[in-house]
């Protein structure tokens, strides 16, 4: 078959997507529904159509063809026909030019208007009528894209053990964008975050992982553009192959890979959270941009007896289908990619239930699950789930199968309600500071498998935490109804900024008591970047849309406390890593955990019903020593606005040593059975003299 002078040929079913050889470039597209597929070729701006081109085979479900002088760096996109047929579950619009599901990478952004839509927004129809307005002008294309060009010189992945890694969540454009030692034309950009001042730093604070927010494709949606806003955080992809070019610096593709060696460079593995749950074709009157027109029936969930409508357990409007082999070929064939193409060393999966999901429900034993488990490269990354959607049997809490580690919100809220001495908290504190044995213990899962948190990138930062009793979203243009609302946030007596210092103290040593507590917490820790030196978002706690400084990292700060509170984190992150018994690997490794009374005698259960009984100890002893280590150490934590006599139980050594505290004053030895004054809301940990 030919169109002009260019030629295709049947080409090759096996492998989907856009891939090139010395000769050419075969084009394979799963559809199971469609009836005919036109590939259609553009000049290099992306403007202009030069051939469209009919797949000539369908094999096994997949059209297929080889079009011979093609090479890398030519532009595509897809026709695809069939019924349009909603009640049915058929969305065919040929007028719509696609994205290819396996596209490498997106050359342009979409151009939003009502040619986006395979219906007619002015019919009282709605999703039910036919639009037959060409899109292609307003699309971006795919862009052919030849693998493993990339030299990574002697790259090798960190391999971080479990035990030892400290993530830390960050942005690549709110992370770089005002940091005065990366150039201005890196600012925003993944070369930004290859900047030695920026590896320097990470490795100065001490973190194991970076873990970004997605750099999946994603489009700014319509009704934030209206605002004058934009999709900051990218949890709205739409290409799971294609990197967001927004973040793109000089180097293009490369500067992602250059990020990623250079962060390999400095012993710094690279986190991306994926979101595989849905896309940004939203519901039945959302636009078709890809997925809904190349096949809809098999890559979304549809309600059973009506598939014009979807099944929302994301609450974006669309759930993926990954139920459907195809689409979980997919889905692992990206994983696949980041992994070996792209040198990653783990995924964080948004709404990570959604993928366990069946049509019966959330079953452990899905085929997403198995099919992870076995895969012999993806064996070798760390998985991290958000284990919650909002569909029925959703909250699936310690529910991930063994080799996951999984988001703890019980962790955030209990520690956030423990340090606002809520009564009746310290026996689920307890839990959750060891480790959440009560969730975890189990199949042979590890105490890793807990990753804590006390603030993430959808929330307050760790200073706004302590500063306002209630969000502040004015900024996002909705009438201040969006954002969380069970905070479990307090101000200390003023909302926002003061001048007052007894509360800008008492703020700053809560703070110190959060991340203390996640350090020392065993478990996998989580930093949300900027809260190591107090960052702020002036109250807003939904900074989904704000691409501005309310959500950049803003590091130059007259604050003196900034400096310290880092210097602190750093003092923090240090003794996690040098003594075992704060990042313990198994819950059988031999150490003995004691929880004692402000008496000095164990806790019972007496003591642990006591509900403002909050003021609780820790001593541990470890079996095993390693050398330089500590055999045993205890912690103390006050969560009472008020001072705590506590008798300290006895240590092996004889005394013990105060290492640190989050108190401004402290003694800082201290005999068998002395009686400490605890400090209010101040956090202690001895070591044995």
């Amino acid at each position: 078959m030919r169109s002009g002078a260019i030629a295709i040929e049947p080409g090759r079913w096996q492998q989907l997507g856009a891939i090139p050889d010395t000769d050419g470039v075969n084009f394979a597209l799963f559809s199971a529904h469609a009836e005919r597929v036109e590939l259609c070729l553009f000049d290099e701006t992306g403007a202009n159509e030069t051939a469209r081109l009919e797949l000539p085979e369908y094999t096994n479900e997949v059209w297929h063809g080889y079009v011979p002088g093609l090479k890398p760096g030519a532009l595509y996109g897809y026709r695809v026909h069939g019924p349009y047929d909603p009640s049915a579950g058929h969305r065919f619009n040929p007028n719509k030019l696609l994205i290819d599901p396996y596209a490498r990478e997106l050359a342009g952004d979409i151009a939003w208007s009502k040619v986006h839509f395979g219906y007619d927004l002015a019919s009282q129809d709605k999703d039910l009528s036919f639009d037959q307005s060409d899109s292609a002008s307003s699309m971006p294309k795919c862009r052919i894209v030849e693998p493993n060009s990339y030299d990574w010189k002697s790259d090798r992945p960190p391999a971080i053990p479990w035990s030892r890694t400290i993530f830390y969540e960050a942005h690549v454009k709110g992370f770089t964008q005002l940091h005065p030692a990366v150039p201005e034309k890196l600012r925003g950009t993944f070369e930004g975050l290859a900047e030695r001042a920026i590896v320097d730093y990470l490795r100065s604070l001490g973190i194991t992982s970076v873990e970004l927010l997605p750099i999946h494709y994603f489009p700014d949606d319509q009704h934030l553009i209206d605002k004058g806003l934009r999709n900051y955080w990218g949890y709205n992809s739409l290409a799971f192959f294609a990197p967001a070019s927004r973040y793109y610096g000089p180097r293009g593709m490369d500067g992602l890979r250059d990020m990623v060696r250079a962060l390999h460079d400095g012993g710094i593995e690279v986190i991306l959270d994926v979101v595989y749950n849905h896309t940004a074709e939203g519901n039945e009157l959302g636009p078709t941009l890809s997925f809904k027109g190349i096949d809809n029936f098999s890559y979304y969930r549809t309600w059973p007896d009506d598939h014009r409508y979807y099944i929302n357990d994301t609450g974006t409007g669309n759930t993926v289908n990954t139920s459907h082999p195809r689409v979980l070929q997919m889905i692992m064939d990206s994983l696949r990619y980041w992994v070996d193409e792209m040198h990653v060393d783990g995924f964080r999966f948004d709404l990570g239930t959604i993928l366990g999901r069946e049509p019966e429900g959330f079953d452990q034993r899905g085929g997403f699950f198995d099919a992870v488990t076995q895969d012999p490269l993806l064996a070798n990354v760390k998985l991290v789930g958000e284990p919650w959607d909002i569909g029925p049997g959703g909250y699936q809490v310690g529910g991930f199968p063994p080799g996951w580690a999984e988001w703890n919100d019980k962790y955030r809220d209990t520690i956030r309600d423990y340090w606002k001495d809520k009564n009746g908290t310290a026996p689920d504190f307890a839990a959750r500071f060891m480790g959440s044995a009560d969730i975890y213990d189990r199949r042979g899962r590890r105490p890793w498998s807990s990753v804590n948190f006390i603030t993430a990138h959808d929330g307050f930062t760790l200073n706004d935490l302590v500063s306002y009793n209630s969000q502040h979203n004015e900024a996002n243009g909705e009438g201040n109804a969006d954002g969380h609302r069970d905070n479990r946030s307090f101000n200390y007596g003023a909302e926002g900024p003061t001048k007052d210092e007894a509360i800008n103290d008492t703020r700053g040593q809560q703070m110190r008591n959060f991340l203390a507590t996640l350090l020392f917490s065993q478990g996998t820790p989580m930093l949300l970047a900027g809260d190591e030196f107090g960052r702020t978002q002036n109250g807003n706690n939904n900074g989904y849309c704000q691409d501005s400084e309310i959500s950049w990292l803003h590091w130059e700060t007259e604050r003196e406390s900034a400096d310290e509170l880092r210097k602190f984190v750093q003092k923090l992150i240090g003794l996690r890593k040098q003594q075992p018994l704060l990042r313990r690997d198994s819950w059988r490794d031999g150490t003995t955990a004691t929880w004692v009374n402000a008496g000095g005698g164990e806790q019972t259960v007496e003591h642990w019903l006591d509900a403002g009984s909050t003021t609780v100890g820790l001593h541990l002893c470890c079996k095993v020593v390693e050398e330089g280590a500590w055999p045993e150490l205890l912690l103390i934590f006050n969560p009472h606005d008020g001072p705590v006599p506590f008798k300290l139980p006895r240590s092996a050594s004889g005394t013990w040593t105060l290492a640190l505290t989050t108190a401004r004053d402290a003694n800082t030895a201290f005999e068998n059975q002395d009686v400490l004054q605890m400090p209010p809301r101040s956090l202690v940990l001895f070591a044995p003299a």
